[in-house]
Parts: C-alpha cells; sequence; structure tokens
C-alpha cells in the first residue's frame, strides 16, 4: 500500500489534498477502506455546512460495520462528491482518486496532520 506523498493524514485514516483556492478534497485512506470491508452507503455533511477538524461530519457503512467520518480540518463544505454517493464502492476501489468524499474550504489546519511517511508509522503501530 502506498500512501500518496502530497497529502496529508489525520490519526483516524482520513486524507487531506493541498488546498486549491483555500479549497482541500477530503477522503479515507486505503488503509482505512480495507479495514471497513466493502463501502455500501456513505453519509456525507451537506454543501454549505461547517466542519470541525477532529469531530464527526458523516458515517460510512460497510458489510463489516459502520464508521464515523471525521473531519481533518475546520471549514465549509463546498463540494460532495455525487459519484460516492451514488456507488459507495469508490471508496474502495478508487481511495485516493474518484473515491474522495467531499471538498472544504478551509478555515483551520490542525498542527497535527501527518505526512505520508509519519502516517504509514502510525498505521504500522
Amino acid at each position: 500500500m502506498s500512501n500518496p506523498q502530497q497529502l496529508r493524514y489525520s490519526k483516524e485514516h482520513e486524507w487531506l489534498s493541498a488546498a486549491e483556492d483555500g479549497v482541500s478534497a477530503v477522503g479515507i485512506t486505503e488503509h482505512a477502506a480495507n479495514a471497513l470491508g466493502d463501502v455500501v452507503f456513505v453519509q456525507l455533511p451537506e454543501v454549505g455546512d461547517s466542519v470541525t477538524a477532529g469531530e464527526t461530519c458523516g458515517e460510512l457503512e460497510s458489510t463489516k460495520s459502520v464508521s464515523d467520518l471525521y473531519s481533518p480540518v475546520s471549514g465549509e463544505i463546498t463540494e460532495v462528491n455525487e459519484d460516492v454517493v451514488n456507488d459507495p464502492s469508490l471508496v474502495n476501489s478508487a481511495p485516493f482518486e474518484g473515491g474522495w468524499l467531499f471538498r472544504v474550504r478551509v478555515t483551520d489546519e490542525p498542527a497535527d496532520l501527518l505526512s505520508a511517511a509519519e502516517y504509514d508509522a502510525h498505521i504500522a503501530g
């Protein structure tokens, strides 16, 4: 498993893209997608919602369990990935590409986001 170097990661297994015009994409890592199993339903925040770093903003339901989705940053939701809503399996098949979950206009970013190498060490235990 190779976590993209250009992303940053939360200890709750979400990834955050570099901001373009202040907006970043958020998804879950391949590690998290594999641990969840086949994702069959996603509940995402709505456009215009405010999210807070480290707090629940949705959930992912798989054939194994239901897992809370946490926002890695604070900000306002600018877009949700309707492709994932319509085909939740994208979270498993393309977690870093087509399986992104939402875009957020970042207002606050925690200092404890991890680099790819730090995240690799985190999941290695």
